[in-house]
């Protein structure tokens, strides 16, 4: 169909002459026109739309946002629970041995991970699982080897050292100062301090913390107060202070969990609590390092740093 124009001088209209610009200006604009709108169209899809492959790549990844806290949380857990393990083999090789303990590395978080670029998004929490089943098959190895040993010493009647609470309800957060140079609570002076202060309420019975014969039984005003102390044979001894009533008797043989006295303020005592000592070959030695058979490996990770921090004793 032709096209016309009006021509203005002339008064009429005639045939209107297109160049080929024009059509050419037309073509291009169609072409910028239906690419505009494609692209608002596909940006509009993506953001709203997401295809099948899109969505299950979206729910993989808030899955694994979701497990992965929960396993390094878990990969914390047992490094502290491996530590307090390690803790306990090197007491044992060195208290009941008297011998280093063999030398092992420790897991840490690089060997854990090692590998671990090489492993492609989608595995990683699958090989981090696996991981942390293989570390869990190895503390729980070693808890039951360290039973076991246990097993093997009582039974083959060895004397066995002083490894467990002397009271019954002690946890971690009972520990005071141990053995080193404390604040003294009276003169208010560094003295050096050669037991394990066990903070407990007054009246709290106090047990011996192994089988052995009571080798002196002290009632005293002044110092370490009313004491018990018990010769467990193989050089090792203990000793129970500040305690308020006795029940023991000197040259009396006693098992592990004989109850012994009660905690008080006997003696020069800031506040009731037991201070227990351990000793071989009149060697002082550090209680907190006798307690790993009968508290958990955390706990005994937090006793260890309460004692040391602990810069002031109650006695």
């Amino acid at each position: 169909m032709s096209q016309y124009e009006y021509d203005k001088d002339g008064f009429r209209f005639r045939k209107a002459n297109k160049s080929a610009w024009h059509y050419v200006r037309k073509v291009l604009m169609f072409f910028v026109v239906t690419l505009s709108l494609a692209v608002v169209y596909y940006l509009v899809f993506a953001l709203v739309f997401s295809t099948d492959t899109e969505q299950r790549l979206k729910n993989e990844n808030r899955m694994y946002a979701r497990e992965l806290p929960e396993l390094e949380r878990k990969e914390e857990l047992l490094a502290d629970v491996v530590e307090g393990l390690r803790l306990k083999d090197d007491r044992i090789y060195e208290e009941i041995f008297h011998t280093s303990a063999p030398s092992m590395d420790p897991l840490s978080s690089v060997d854990f991970l090692m590998g671990i670029d090489s492993i492609p998004d989608t595995d990683i929490v699958s090989y981090t699982e696996r991981k942390l089943e293989h570390v869990e098959e190895s503390a729980s190895t070693v808890e039951t080897n360290f039973a076991r040993v246990m097993e093997m010493i009582v039974d083959s009647g060895f004397v066995m050292p002083p490894m467990h609470k002397p009271v019954e309800k002690f946890s971690f957060a009972q520990t005071g100062a141990s053995v080193g140079d404390k604040i003294n609570p009276f003169y208010k002076v560094s003295i050096r301090h050669n037991g394990l202060d066990i903070i407990a309420p007054a009246g709290e019975p106090v047990f011996a913390a192994a089988d052995g014969t009571i080798s002196e039984v002290i009632r005293s005003r002044k110092g370490l107060g009313n004491q018990v102390v018990i010769d467990h044979g193989n050089g090792y001894f203990t000793r129970y202070a500040h305690l308020a009533d006795m029940e023991a008797v000197k040259g009396r043989k006693v098992r592990r969990g004989t109850r012994l006295g009660y905690v008080g303020v006997s003696g020069n005592s800031f506040a009731p609590h037991l201070h227990y000592e351990v000793l071989r070959d009149s060697v002082v030695l550090d209680p907190v390092n006798h307690l790993f058979a009968s508290v958990t490996p955390e706990e005994y990770v937090s006793m260890l740093v309460m004692s040391v921090s602990t810069g002031q004793s109650l006695d």
